[in-house]
């Protein structure tokens, strides 16, 4: 909350991750800039780009621009951007999506209504469209609890997309943010902590739009990701302190099945070597 003449206004501080997405951020940025909720700041961290990013960053008025040197790691860009927010609020947002004009502005309407009846929220994301070149893609075929207490869902896969989400900047912090350390997945991993703690709620209307196209994505980089949802998962059973016996029981069978899973693929392909490393792994996990 910020204190001015006419009273506390609540700001939520809008980071944006971006590394070489010059001819997509325009955007980006003016869907931001639309929104109808006006107590925004919006802070673009830039991940060593060598394209015409900054340049198009300084076309828009009232925007902070950071750079940072290039990392390819892009829990490194949200962190910066987060530890510079001057919000109570943050709401993330890739620099090749957009949002909906009434996003902020729906979103927070949302958690006063909860805060009005006593209810904490911690986190709140809404609906996405998923549009790969022009196209919606259907999203008939996703099946899992959004909101509530969603950790066995969100242990399967990544099942809150960062660019909907809105989260209390003290709770991100209490959670240690993103990790760092990870290429890919630091998504699915921040929000098994979070999910592991705390309910999330969900906001069942399409303000977040999720473009896929042409471009570079790191989630293509390597073909398939499960396996860094398997690194991100071996980091947590390493030594997470889990909020309850079940969720940490929860958290190994669901690595042991990813195991076999990605196992089963190795095999297919005569990696051998490969194979061995991650046979080694499961059993020591059962045997853990």
């Amino acid at each position: 909350m910020v204190k001015t003449g006419k009273g506390v206004k609540t700001v939520i501080s809008v980071i944006i991750p971006t590394y070489n997405r010059a001819r997509l951020l325009g955007e980006c940025l003016a869907s931001v800039c639309e929104q109808t909720w006006a107590d925004k700041e919006v802070i673009v961290v830039d991940d060593g780009s060598d394209d015409e990013t900054r340049e198009i960053v300084k076309s828009f008025s009232h925007i902070r621009y950071l750079q940072c040197g290039h990392s390819g790691f892009p829990g490194i860009p949200r962190n910066t951007g987060a530890a510079e927010a001057q919000g109570d609020w943050l709401a993330f947002l890739d620099s090749d999506d957009v949002w909906k004009p009434d996003k902020l502005s729906a979103q927070y309407e949302y958690i006063s209504g909860l805060e009005r009846a006593g209810e904490t929220c911690r986190l709140v994301h809404t609906r996405e469209i998923w549009d790969r070149c022009g196209t919606t893609i259907s999203q008939k075929g996703q099946k899992h609890r959004r909101s509530g207490d969603v950790f066995a869902d969100a242990l399967k896969k990544c099942m809150i997309g960062p660019s909907t989400v809105m989260m209390r900047k003290d709770t991100f912090f209490e959670l240690g943010g993103f990790d760092e350390t990870l290429e890919i997945a630091e998504d699915y991993e921040l929000w098994l902590r979070v999910t592991d703690r705390y309910p999330v709620h969900y906001l069942d209307i399409p303000l977040t739009v999720k473009r896929a196209g042409d471009w570079d994505q790191l989630s293509a980089k390597y073909g398939q990701i499960e396996v860094f949802r398997i690194q991100a998962l071996e980091k947590l059973a390493a030594g997470y302190p889990w909020a309850s016996p079940d969720h940490e029981r929860m958290a190994r069978e669901e690595l042991m099945r990813k195991y076999r899973i990605y196992m089963k693929g190795l095999e297919k392909r005569g990696k051998s070597a490969e194979f061995a490393v991650y046979e080694a792994k499961l059993h020591n996990l059962r045997n853990r």
